[in-house]
């Protein structure tokens, strides 16, 4: 992720990135000049308390939020130059995104909720429901896959959002708090997946977590403080 020496090519490098809400007496900052460098198949953990700027800083990845200053390269592109139209079709191509609060449709299936990516992409309908069966079977749930919502546990459902995520087999997976909702064991079965994912298939992540336990699956932890990034270390230094 960073040091002297980079042995992989940089995927996301911020540079003195900024974030304001509001103007004048109002404003809040957000983020207060952000220097990251992520090179792909990279596992981080980002940390920090509430209203550190760990989620927005997320957001600026995902391409769901915008810096107000400072730049954003993804793949040597800046993204800052990109109209909406091409970042939504970065997002679209390149991200996937899993929640605390899963972000299930609550009447549709499992299966109906993992073929909504390729909905917005205009794949064919049984290419779609192919596509979605296999991610479904990916993170264990291929016998679920007519269960709504309801009928299925806080892990099912977090599952379900990961097959999602992962459907259009994304470069990125971008993750706020995703165990955040559930008990010890089905945080370690989201971890574990999320982690396989990373090792066997070169996924980069990039995991927002107040979770110490959690954050001990990643490769690097960027520990946030007041908008800026207080430090970047391998997890099996932070102390």
């Amino acid at each position: 992720m960073r040091g002297d020496q980079h042995t992989k090519p940089a995927l996301v490098e911020l540079a003195g990135v900024t974030k304001v809400y509001g103007t004048g007496g109002a404003a809040t900052h957000a983020l207060r000049g952000i220097d990251l460098r992520i090179e792909e198949g990279d596992f981080v953990a980002v940390m920090g308390a509430s209203g550190s700027g760990k989620s927005t800083c997320l957001n600026i990845l995902g391409c769901l939020d915008t810096p107000t200053s400072g730049s954003y390269l993804f793949r040597g592109v800046e993204v800052g130059r990109l109209t909406r139209n091409q970042r939504a079709l970065l997002r679209r191509h390149y991200f996937g995104f899993v929640f605390q609060g899963y972000n299930l449709l609550s009447r549709t299936s499992a299966l109906e909720n993992v073929e909504l990516p390729l909905v917005y992409r205009g794949i064919p309908a049984m290419e779609r429901r192919r596509l979605a069966r296999r991610a479904l079977a990916a993170v264990g749930l291929e016998q679920h896959e007519k269960h709504s919502p309801a009928e299925l546990s806080g892990g099912e459902q977090q599952r379900v959002a990961i097959a999602r995520a992962l459907v259009t087999e994304p470069q990125v997976l971008l993750a706020d708090e995703p165990t955040g909702n559930l008990d010890t064991a089905r945080s370690v079965e989201i971890m574990e997946l999320i982690t396989s994912f990373n090792r066997d298939r070169g996924i980069t992540v990039v995991m927002v977590t107040h979770e110490t336990e959690m954050a001990a699956y990643a490769d690097w932890v960027a520990s946030f403080v007041d908008g800026r990034v207080e430090s970047i270390a391998r997890h099996d230094e932070v102390a």
